[in-house]
């Protein structure tokens, strides 16, 4: 029994009768997002499903060649998409470039990186490396486009991806985890912030996706079934199974979300 009825029984022939009322929506028409990290894996399969929802999206990472690539394809099969040459570990540029583009209802940071190894192994420039892209371009993208959204005061949708490793902990992956649960922690301070401005940011936590950087890895049995193992619904995720958690975050259908995390973890972390 949903709470807020006082726990009568409803009528048998009840409607919804608050004037208000619609379904839920998906749509994402005369929306404009901005897609960091947009030309390959995660970030792609995120930037072709705000497009195929109706969505106009810029496709950004720092390889023109590639951002000229991804948007071609999702132009030609999903919806509108255009090129953004963007590199967002460079703060200062980033924040121009930004400053200067199209007004963005949308914001989804996919751009990330990990050099797992033992803790003990780790080494300044390997933990520079993953907390700069990880966190600080994220957190400083994330100011930028804020400002924006603030300024034409009509709210948006921020989205960060984040991982499992943001609610867990695991062996070689010490960095990989800071990062990730000091983004999920950031996202919930930002959008305590950002919540009277009407911008909520949540953000979605996958399992173990096969993307061109994690290939490598599943190349390994011993590590392709330790993973399975760990996984309830016995597969490796795919980039697809990430966009309907991104849409879902930027339409109206999650307009009392923020400051969460959706879980796409297979069952990872049920146990």
């Amino acid at each position: 029994m949903a709470e807020g009825n006082g726990g009568a029984t409803a009528p048998q022939a009840s409607t919804i009768d608050t004037p208000s009322f619609s379904p839920p929506s998906f749509d994402l028409s005369g929306k404009t997002a901005l897609v960091t990290g947009g030309s390959r894996g995660i970030g792609f399969a995120s930037a072709a499903a705000l497009a195929a929802a109706g969505a106009h999206v810029l496709v950004a990472a720092r390889t023109e060649s590639d951002v000229e690539r991804a948007s071609d394809e999702i132009s030609e099969r999903f919806g509108s998409a255009e090129p953004v040459v963007l590199d967002v570990t460079d703060t200062e540029t980033c924040a121009h470039v930004l400053s200067r583009g199209p007004d963005l209802d949308i914001l989804v940071n996919s751009a990330g990186t990990n050099r797992p190894g033992p803790f003990r192994d780790v080494s300044p420039s390997d933990y520079d490396a993953v907390m700069a892209l990880n966190v600080r371009s994220t957190f400083f993208v994330t100011q930028a486009v804020a400002a924006r959204m603030v300024s034409a005061g009509r709210g948006g949708a921020i989205i960060n991806i984040s991982s499992q490793m943001g609610h867990v902990g695991a062996a070689n992956r010490s960095v990989y985890c800071a990062s990730k649960w000091a983004l999920e922690g950031m996202t919930k301070a930002i959008a305590i912030e950002l919540a009277p401005h009407g911008i909520r940011v949540n953000t979605v936590a996958p399992t173990f996706i096969e993307t061109p950087m994690t290939a490598p890895f599943f190349a390994d049995p011993q590590f392709k079934s330790e993973v399975l193992s760990k996984i309830k619904l016995g597969r490796i995720g795919q980039p697809q199974d990430v966009g309907g958690a991104v849409v879902f975050l930027a339409s109206s259908s999650s307009a009392l979300m923020t400051g969460s995390s959706i879980l796409l973890d297979g069952g990872w972390t049920a146990e």
